[in-house]
């Protein structure tokens, strides 16, 4: 079964990629041809994941799953959130992102915070389903890891020593809000097949 996956992020499709049973191929934006960026024009998670998946299904009418991630800081009334691929500017640099956030927290003594993933589901009869995932955790001090891409390398989710990108991909790839997420894709889908 081919599904795409509505982004341009290898890092992402690579990781979906590793996380669906073998019988699922996903492909990337770019496998499909669609070279443009997807405005993604909502004001929450659910809204952005919409967005990206009915524009893939109406230009090729083919199964599509498209996600948004946000990192939510209590502290920050919700901040970067819906923004987060874009904290700091257009650019969506990473590394400018996580240094404008820490910097926002150079005062803040609460530091919990959470990553949060809405998945947007569209079947090849036209059908939605969303799915949500989470995992909490705090933002620490300095940029520790090498592993993983955005903010993994100042979120350190709970019960574990290191940030996402001091982990391994496997266990991140178990424990994440985007894995979370996926797992209750692949439940429904089980379902469905």
């Amino acid at each position: 079964m081919k599904v795409c996956f509505a982004s341009h992020n290898a890092n992402k499709v690579k990781e979906l990629n590793e996380m669906v049973p073998d019988h699922i191929s996903i492909l990337g934006l770019e496998e499909l041809g669609i070279k443009e960026d997807i405005e993604e024009s909502g004001k929450t998670l659910e809204e952005n994941s919409l967005i990206k998946a009915r524009y893939v299904f109406e230009k090729h009418k083919i199964p599509v799953i498209a996600d948004d991630s946000g990192l939510v800081v209590h502290a920050l009334n919700g901040e970067p959130g819906v923004y987060s691929a874009r904290y700091a500017g257009p650019e969506k640099n990473d590394d400018m992102n996580m240094d404008l956030l820490l910097k926002n927290l150079e005062t803040v003594s609460d530091r919990s915070a959470a990553f949060q993933t809405v998945i947007s589901y569209i079947d090849e009869s036209g059908q939605l389903n969303q799915f949500k995932g989470e995992i909490q955790g705090k933002i620490i001090d300095v940029k520790k890891g090498n592993n993983g891409f955005g903010y993994d390398p100042i979120f350190q989710p709970i019960g574990y020593e290191g940030t996402f990108a001091e982990l391994s991909s496997d266990l991140k790839n178990r424990i994440s809000h985007r894995a979370r997420a996926v797992h209750k894709l692949l439940e429904y889908l089980r379902q469905e097949l």
